[in-house]
């Protein structure tokens, strides 16, 4: 019987859509609300180029997480679709290769952010810095990827 209960509940679980995150970045510093209107209270803002995690899409507004955790809603049209991960490691380092004995890039400090320029390996994020220098990057050491 037990067999059975379990085949049942394996099969149930399989069904289920895996849950996928949703990350965009912000278009031009923008102010942050806690509902879905300018006549909302405005919590922060938020810089150009930082990502976001989006929890829920209405009409003309998302209801976003940051990289700390925060919940606040945004203007659509102030996301875009383009990558971006923000450094969350006091210091992270960027390599040439994604492994840790390949030469050293560049270091990254907490809050640099940086465009994802493409899928690395597991556990890697292949990114870019600002001023044309790309790498890798332990993907620990990002939020946005």
């Amino acid at each position: 019987m037990w067999q059975r209960t379990a085949i049942l509940i394996l099969g149930m679980m399989a069904a289920l859509p895996a849950a996928a995150l949703d990350y965009q970045s912000v278009i031009e510093a923008a102010v942050l609300y806690d509902t879905p209107s300018r006549q909302g209270t405005p919590l922060y803002a938020i810089a150009r180029g930082t990502p976001v995690e989006t929890v829920v899409a209405l009409d003309a507004w998302v209801k976003v997480r940051d990289s700390t955790g925060d919940l606040a809603w945004i203007e659509k049209r102030l996301l875009s679709e383009k990558r971006m991960v923000i450094v969350s490691a006091d210091r992270a380092t960027v390599r040439a290769q994604p492994y840790d004995a390949a030469p050293i890039v560049f270091e990254a400090e907490r809050d640099v952010l940086l465009e994802l320029a493409g899928p690395g390996p597991i556990g890697w994020a292949k990114v870019r810095h600002r001023d044309g220098r790309q790498g890798y990057i332990k993907a620990l050491q990002v939020w946005g990827n």
